[in-house]
């Protein structure tokens, strides 16, 4: 079910649905999701209604601090302006002021009968968005106080309730915090339409997107990593959180991995035998 963002070489595939050729064809299970989800992309990723992470951001920071005069048409134009011509929205469609405004009146209808957001539901929503506000934005929200950490070049994921599988984040669409004081964002899976969309816990189903692995990356693989691991069924071909319980070392050349890797998978504590290509490591790792 991906967009499948490059690294290092390698594109990490996702798919929710039900793969349409069979997995015991000649041709790589992998490469199947992957011409799959790259067909879908651009369905996704062409939506004009949708902000950036760092857009909603520096728009909450924006709320804040002005209120309501952030509804002022000719405000919302110049902040429009400024998203449109951001390297983060390069190949993108540009953002219009009704839709800026759209964002602020939607903002402040949420704000008046619900529970507020607390300080730190807050703060774990800019710690995980992590988006800097661009130079060329209207003053005023230039000087919104705190400062938002800049880490646009990180790729985020997260685990559908729906089957426990981890997807590629197109875009995070908004954010609400629960009367419990936990905050969920609604995110768009990359490849997949609106209606896929999700509302997910930030603190459990939300991270910086695991790492493919190269041949020689072998070694750094242990038992008792976390990894996420390709997971192949009959109606299915999906990335689910799995612990390595025990590997079988083999000698190999750099380009090809023959090592055998024992995982149990964390929702349902099934084991099953996987090689090298079908692992990918957190990136704490």
């Amino acid at each position: 079910m991906t967009a499948s963002h490059e690294l290092g070489g390698h594109r990490r595939p996702h798919t929710r649905e039900t793969l349409e050729t069979s997995l015991t064809t000649t041709q790589n299970p992998v490469n199947i999701a992957k011409q799959k989800a790259q067909s879908l992309f651009w369905l996704v990723m062409g939506s004009p209604s949708e902000f950036t992470l760092a857009e909603m951001v520096e728009m909450e920071n924006i709320y804040k601090e002005l209120g309501e005069e952030s509804l002022d048409s000719e405000f919302c134009e110049r902040l429009a302006t400024s998203f449109s011509f951001t390297a983060n929205r390069a190949g993108k469609p540009a953002i219009t002021w009704e839709q800026v405004q759209s964002w602020f009146e939607d903002r402040q209808k949420e704000s008046r009968p619900r529970v507020s957001p607390s300080p730190l539901s807050l703060k774990l929503f800019v710690d995980l968005s992590n988006a800097k506000i661009s130079s060329d934005a209207p003053e005023s929200s230039r000087n919104s106080k705190g400062k938002v950490t800049d880490l646009s070049e990180l790729i985020f994921e997260a685990r559908s309730s729906r089957d426990n599988a981890w997807y590629d984040v197109a875009a995070f669409l908004n954010y609400r915090v629960l009367s419990t004081g936990e905050l969920e964002a609604r995110v768009r899976f990359s490849g997949f339409r609106n209606t896929d969309d999700e509302w997910v816990n930030v603190k459990r189903a939300v991270r910086e997107r695991s790492i493919p692995l190269e041949p020689s990356e072998c070694h750094r693989v242990k038992v008792g990593d976390l990894v996420l691991c390709f997971r192949e069924r009959f109606d299915q071909a999906v990335y689910c959180d799995a612990h390595v319980v025990g590997i079988q070392r083999r000698p190999h050349e750099a380009a090809s991995c023959r090592c055998i890797f024992v995982v149990r998978y964390d929702h349902d504590n099934t084991e099953e035998a996987a090689q090298l290509e079908r692992l990918c490591c957190r990136p704490t790792q």
